[in-house]
């Protein structure tokens, strides 16, 4: 493509510069290796302000009194916002079945909620929080004070969340049914309008993660309930990232709850949250009082039934072991009659989600007999071992599920993040790179089997951050 005049068609000799200030103010170090995506963005601003090129562009940024409304034009064009109504749906089983309900039985008394959907792009995140809020009230709704703020960087896309009129591609995560009943059909059906009651609660309001780090934060914004940051952190630069998580964690009433993208865990985090698998999704607590050596790797002790829909803790995430060889597998007991291999499955995992570990690993074991080269037998075998706190049979199972599967693209992945832990930098590269090759072979929209919802262009960017980091030791 080539450029208009005075606007050349690749990035011109200050376009570096211009490039560093952008990821700093904004901490999308997405960009880091993308000049040509971040450069056709810039260069359209360039073209609409008249700057002339990169160098006349910083300046611009930097002029006290036309830099913020450039900057803001500027942040709506490079934030890419993909997002639909009830997105990933364990995650938002696990607010259906366990959270929300939990919250509200807890705030009976003051029947107040505060809840924070930060990165919301253009709204479908807290407008179907409100939406499931009111369905779980009921009638009691309107006794309820409920504030879901939703902040994001871009101010395009908080206009387009203000109006509340979405694409029928954003409802693709609706029945026909739902959809009716909270959507009114506009433009002939091109577009579907929330409908009012589910707009009162929502309100939206400009803002930078970053700010979490800086002190420009306000102050009010603490005490959440709920705090949901999902897929935003994959865009900032790695180093930041559990600086972040905690900052977020610091803004959370002692029993609140932060959930993040499914690709998003870091060991960093057990320092100061509690992972807790509820529906099959990760959500995270703040822990009270000083966090146990082992406190990513063990579930946490039941709390007691506070309402109509009690949660229990459950399984938590993969996380990274001690170095161990692995160990074999000892399969001592038989499948019960007319187990197939989905039913073997279905049943791990409700028993591990139920917090019965010791009965998911008895489960997978007589699964395991009747289908031994089941890869993904073996990889949920890889986490009930984790939750049990036996690394080694962790990382045991892993391997075995690549071993009889070697395009089990989360496998690799989980594998490479548990050698990363252990400080096998140059291994847990490896294998991270096996994933990103795997990946990168799959249409973007691709959810990865196993994957928690992760799809293949996520996965690509976060395998990017985990291998531009420089080797810390010997793998």
């Amino acid at each position: 493509m080539s450029g208009t005049a005075g606007e050349p068609a690749s990035p011109d000799g200050d376009f570096a510069p211009l490039k560093r200030l952008i990821i700093a103010r904004t901490g999308h170090a997405y960009y880091e290796d993308k000049d040509a995506a971040l450069w056709e963005r810039v260069r359209a601003r360039i073209r609409a302000t008249g700057a002339g090129g990169s160098a006349g562009y910083a300046a611009l940024l930097r002029d006290p009194a036309e830099g913020e409304a450039e900057w803001a034009a500027l942040e709506s064009a490079i934030t890419i916002g993909e997002t639909f109504f009830f997105r990933d749906a364990r995650q938002f089983a696990a607010l259906r079945d366990s959270i929300l309900p939990g919250l509200i039985a807890r705030r009976a008394e003051a029947r107040r909620l505060w809840i924070w959907s930060a990165g919301c792009s253009t709204g479908a995140e807290p407008y179907s929080i409100a939406i499931l809020l009111r369905r779980l009230l009921g009638p009691a709704h309107r006794e309820w004070s409920i504030t879901i703020l939703g902040t994001d960087i871009s101010e395009a896309a908080l206009a387009a969340a203000r109006t509340a009129r979405f694409s029928p591609w954003a409802l693709r995560g609706m029945g026909a049914a739902e959809r009716a009943r909270d959507f009114v059909p506009v433009d002939g059906g091109r577009a579907w309008q929330l409908r009012p009651e589910h707009r009162g609660t929502v309100r939206f309001e400009r803002g930078n993660l970053l700010a979490l780090l800086d002190g420009s934060l306000p102050l009010g914004m603490t005490d959440f309930d709920l705090i949901l940051c999902r897929n935003v952190l994959i865009y900032f630069d790695r180093a930041q990232v559990p600086a972040i998580v905690r900052a977020l964690a610091g803004r959370l009433r002692p029993d609140g709850w932060l959930l993040l993208g499914h690709a998003e865990p870091d060991p960093a985090y057990g320092a100061f949250l509690e992972a807790v698998t509820l529906s099959g999704a990760t959500a995270w607590r703040p822990i009270q009082g000083p966090p146990a050596p082992s406190a990513l790797f063990h579930p946490a002790p039941e709390e007691a039934s506070q309402g109509p829909e009690p949660w229990q803790p459950l399984l938590p995430p993969l996380a990274p072991p001690p170095p161990a060889r692995p160990a074999p597998i000892l399969l001592t007991a038989a499948p019960a009659a007319g187990d197939d291999l989905p039913a073997v499955i279905g049943r791990a995992r409700a028993e591990a989600d139920s917090g019965a570990l010791d009965d998911a690993k008895a489960t997978l074991r007589a699964g395991l007999l009747a289908h031994p080269t089941a890869a993904a037998l073996h990889y949920l075998d890889a986490l009930v071992a984790r939750g049990l706190g036996d690394a080694a049979a962790a990382e045991a199972a892993l391997r075995r599920a690549l071993y009889l599967d070697k395009g089990f693209v989360a496998a690799h992945y989980q594998l490479g993040l548990l050698l990363l832990g252990q400080g096998a930098d140059a291994a847990g590269r490896r294998s991270v790179a096996n994933a990103a090759r795997l990946a990168r072979a799959l249409p973007g929209d691709t959810v990865l089997e196993e994957g928690d919802g992760m799809t293949a262009e996520t996965l690509l960017g976060l395998a990017r951050q985990h291998l531009d980091q420089p080797l810390n030791g010997a793998g």
